[in-house]
């Protein structure tokens, strides 16, 4: 069969010396970002990303899904163990992980969710290479109007799905496609948006924008909060599950991967939607549903599971259409573009040893971190234990000279402070900078399929609802938004997220 000649192309592209290296290097990054509150596997690729230059593409792309689905396993160990989610998705994994390490058993919750990280994370790959290639083939029959109109699906699906006023996140997806059509016409050769800037004239780079919202304004956010740290135990012991708890989690890690599997392919889902719907439905179908919030392990297990699952299903679109279905997708193609790859279903027959190795390369991944998280436990409650006080000017070094090696350029420097103090002002204001990631990778790709579908129809508009896939899928963007327009739905978003 295909599946396995691709498999073993995979094999001998993720076995190599160099390859291994680096998934190791990734998964170990992102389980230490995953322990550290105040940092995350957005900051932490964006930060990356100048480091990339010098690798070869399968080591870089390697390494920084390495680190996304590495830090699904590191968050959950500080939200046991301190309350403390290190990681978005782990915040519902806190609620009876901390419970059960105040009941004395922190190692057997550690252990769950490291087995049903593990269990989600393997499962999932092995849907991503089931389904990669026959969405890549019919992907190849796409024309330049039905990828305009799958990637206006995209960002109304991420308006959609986010958090709070839709208002905000509407208007957070304009703001990224403004940014990005600054710079030249390749057309008209006439300069946009560039203030007279002959730095601008190539247009805003793409690192600069993520490492100023997600890395600079995110040290500056978490300056505010002095958090407490207080470990529950030095010493985590009783790392083995008995049989009876094994009998509890199976049916709880069985539904959070299929949950978590099917939300992480959603453009604006992965890995922190599925976790907070998974455990709503476990709490709905539990038999030991009063047991929820007072140290369930069933609690740990599900949200754990569905958050890499949803980890690891998100490459999906990002793979074989070239859609990024959350920010972290989006810096992956940010990083594509930087290594000279064209995102989209071409990558699968030009590159098909990056393509399968990465899917390989998953499974590898997700064994080195069940052999790092439960031996290495001690290094990670040393780490909780870090200031972040003592952490930041480090990461804002880190950060000014990724920067700078981009073009050489100080006024790169400026204006990815400029962009930090722009990330700042929307936590402030709560709007989500993810939607406005989306429109700025997605803006230039849009207007580049607009104008060739134009010119292909000969100024037609019509060509987008008269071609049947465009026609459904832009009918698709547009049933989206008139049912989250309904003012009962608007009112219980806006309450959620006030709540949350």
């Amino acid at each position: 069969m295909e599946i396995f000649s691709n498999l073993a192309l995979g094999l001998e592209t993720a076995f190599t010396l160099q390859n291994l290296f680096y998934c190791l290097v990734g998964v170990f990054v992102g389980t230490a970002v995953g322990v550290l509150p105040g940092l995350g596997p957005v900051a932490t690729i964006a930060m990356l990303l100048p480091a990339t230059f010098g690798l070869p593409p399968e080591s870089a792309l390697i390494m920084l899904a390495g680190i996304y689905y590495g830090a699904q396993y590191g968050g959950s160990t500080t939200a046991i163990l301190v309350n403390l989610p290190g990681e978005s998705s782990s915040v519902v994994t806190a609620l009876d992980g901390y419970q059960m390490a105040r009941n004395g058993q922190a190692g057997k919750a550690l252990a769950t969710a490291a087995i049903a990280s593990f269990f989600a994370g393997s499962v999932a790959t092995v849907l991503l290479a089931l389904a990669a290639p026959p969405l890549a083939d019919m992907a190849l029959e796409f024309g330049p109007a039905e990828y305009f109109s799958l990637m206006v699906l995209g960002l109304v699906a991420s308006v959609v799905l986010a958090s709070g006023s839709l208002l905000k996140a509407i208007g957070m997806v304009l703001l990224g496609l403004l940014l990005g059509v600054v710079g030249t016409d390749v057309n008209s050769g006439a300069a946009r948006y560039t203030f007279d800037l002959p730095e601008l004239a190539d247009g805003i780079n793409f690192v600069i924008v993520a490492m100023g919202m997600f890395g600079i304004g995110e040290i500056i956010r978490n300056l505010e909060h002095d958090e407490s740290r207080n470990l529950v135990m030095k010493k985590v012991q009783g790392l083995m599950l008995s049989k009876d708890d094994f009998k509890r989690i199976i049916a709880p890690v069985l539904r959070a991967t299929g949950l978590g599997s099917i939300l992480g392919i959603l453009p604006g889902g992965g890995a922190m939607l599925a976790s907070f719907a998974s455990y709503s439905l476990e709490k709905k179908v539990s038999k030991n549903a009063a047991m929820f919030g007072k140290g369930a392990i069933e609690g740990v297990a599900a949200p754990e599971a569905a958050n890499n699952a949803g980890a690891q299903t998100s490459f999906i679109p990002m793979l074989t259409l070239g859609i990024p279905s959350n920010p972290v997708m989006a810096l992956m193609i940010g990083a594509m573009i930087i290594q000279g790859i064209q995102p989209g279903p071409a990558v699968m027959t030009e590159q098909p040893g990056l393509f399968w190795g990465l899917i390989v390369s998953m499974w590898i991944g997700n064994l080195f971190l069940v052999v790092l998280n439960l031996p290495l436990i001690g290094i990670w409650v040393r780490m909780i234990m870090v200031p972040y006080q003592m952490l930041y000017p480090a990461i804002l070094l880190f950060c000014a000279i990724g920067v700078f090696s981009l073009n050489n350029s100080t006024f790169d420097v400026y204006l990815m402070a400029i962009f930090g103090l722009l990330g700042y002002l929307c936590a402030k204001l709560e709007l989500e900078p993810a939607p406005m990631l989306l429109g700025f990778i997605i803006g230039p790709m849009m207007e580049e399929y607009l104008r060739r579908a134009l010119l292909l129809s000969r100024s037609d508009p019509m060509v987008f609802i008269e071609r049947p896939i465009s026609g459904v899928m832009l009918g698709l963007a547009a049933a989206a938004m008139i049912v989250v327009l309904l003012p009962s739905l608007r009112k219980k978003r806006e309450e959620a997220f006030q709540e949350d």
